[in-house]
């Protein structure tokens, strides 16, 4: 006699069916290079060198020579200074006119003419975002510089006192956008992976129900054992899979030399990874339930309307959640799933805290596991139509 639990067969059934199923293994795939690929692109498109080329032309009612190169040489001379790959360069033009018909041609990305009253960008038929920038930036410098000297001062002493820092209360300034980018990551992989695989467990339930197999199985395992058997092999299937997307867009980061800030993502994802497990189990359980009351794929489409509210809920407390009701959000089972490693990268969360909210998680878990477990043993083995949760209640198990 073997001594392997019930619901272990169950769950390695569930394992391999999935790892046989072409469509399941194909679309794990495509995801995989399509997140390696989107590493790879980010990376290419942040080392690509851009270059501006803006047409000038001398101001002759100016000490100088040409100050319009001087501005373009200045932007170029900024963008290099903070590391980045935006070049700059000047083309000289005898007349407004010849600047400009260097610009309609294609030969430069610009036109910078001077006028009495101030200054012209001049683009064809738009102005990238970074040319204004670093045109905007050179050429108030200069008139500051230039400004200063006709007062008889310096730069410096005008802009004295005017220097200021940044500073959050609560939270880090510098994962601030980082937390909202791998807040959206964590939000849509959740929600992918609840849906992918809540809906796999209700269909394996109701097929098996519409095929009366369940009526087979149940003469040589507990029905409960069954249920047990679904719920953690989809659970494993989708840990793995989240652990193979995370794993190779960590991979990719750091082959492209992209890794700046991993560090600080590594630790959250640990906790999400956690935190995942316990919200999987609540909707797991429920999916289950769903597909034991259905009688057709129909009856499981119209009833999963709970169970998907609160994963979009899920969805959009890791997007848009802020402040207090990101705070209290990171309480709520399965919403706390997405909510609270959010909060841990973001800011400063005290051990307790995520330790108390996973804790409510599992509890959650644990309470619809075994309410789920009676729901599913008296409507499994009921067939016609399909059962509200009050009918299912009232069925003997």
């Amino acid at each position: 006699m073997s001594t392997t639990p019930a619901w272990a067969i169950v769950t390695l059934r569930e394992v391999m069916v999935k790892a046989r199923d072409r469509g399941y293994l194909i679309s794990t795939v495509v995801t995989l290079v399509l997140i390696v690929g989107a590493v790879v692109f980010n990376a290419y498109m942040s080392s690509r060198t851009t270059e501006y080329t803006v047409a000038v032309t001398a101001m002759q009612s100016t000490a100088l020579d040409n100050p319009a190169t001087e501005i373009v040489d200045a932007a170029n001379e900024a963008a290099q200074a903070d590391g980045g790959d935006t070049r700059f360069e000047a083309v000289s033009a005898d007349t407004a006119e010849q600047a400009e018909e260097l610009v309609r041609s294609g030969e430069a990305d610009a036109a910078l003419l001077a006028a009495y009253d101030g200054w012209t960008l001049t683009g064809n038929e738009e102005l990238p975002a970074g040319l204004q920038q670093g045109i905007a930036d050179a050429l108030r410098d200069y008139a500051l510089e230039f400004n200063a000297v006709g007062a008889g001062t310096t730069p410096e002493a005008l802009l004295e006192g005017s220097e200021f820092q940044t500073a959050l209360l609560n939270g880090n300034a510098e994962n601030a956008l980082l937390a909202t980018i791998v807040g959206f990551v964590f939000s849509f992989l959740f929600y992918m992976a609840s849906i992918i695989f809540g809906m796999a467990i209700a269909n394996s339930v109701l097929e098996e129900k519409q095929n009366r197999v369940v009526e087979i199985l149940a003469t040589a395992i507990p029905i409960r054992q069954l249920l047990y058997g679904k719920v953690a092999g989809n659970t494993l299937l989708a840990m793995i899979q989240l652990a193979l997307y995370g794993g190779a867009a960590l991979l990719a980061l750091n082959l492209t030399d992209t890794a700046d800030l991993v560090g600080s993502i590594i630790p959250a994802s640990g906790w999400f990874l956690v935190f995942f497990l316990a919200g999987f189990l609540i909707l797991a359980s429920a999916w289950a339930m769903l597909g034991s009351m259905a009688s057709r794929s129909e009856d499981l489409t119209n009833s999963s309307t709970p169970v998907m509210t609160v994963i979009i809920a899920a969805l959009f407390a890791g997007m848009f959640a802020k402040g207090q009701l990101l705070v209290i959000a990171s309480y709520v089972p399965v919403i706390s799933s997405v909510a609270m490693p959010i909060r841990m990268l973001g800011s400063e969360v005290p051990l307790w805290e995520p330790l108390l909210s996973l804790v409510i998680a599992l509890a959650a878990a644990y309470a619809l596991l075994r309410f789920g477990e009676k729901i599913y043993r008296r409507a499994v083995m009921q067939s016609g139509g399909a059962l509200t949760l009050r009918k299912a209640m009232k069925l003997e198990s």
